[in-house]
């Protein structure tokens, strides 16, 4: 699988944890747990990237790189 960037963080209003593919637009998932949510989202990545390329969208490369915080 290729190695996109993640972003996971605890949400107090959800109270669980929020895990984001920055580099694939839309692509999040969450957990109860930190492990649960990193499953969960390589899970939501595989899923966005056979979608991407079933319905003839590009899959953008990873940067490979860290993003820049906003």
């Amino acid at each position: 699988m290729h190695k996109y960037e993640l972003v996971i963080y605890w949400s107090d209003d959800d109270r669980v944890f929020i895990a984001e593919a920055p580099e694939l637009p839309g692509c999040m998932a969450h957990g109860d747990t930190y492990e649960t949510a990193l499953q969960n989202i390589k899970d939501a990545m595989a899923l966005w990237i056979d979608t991407a390329r079933a319905i003839g969208k590009p899959v953008p490369e990873p940067r490979g790189k860290r993003l820049l915080p906003a």
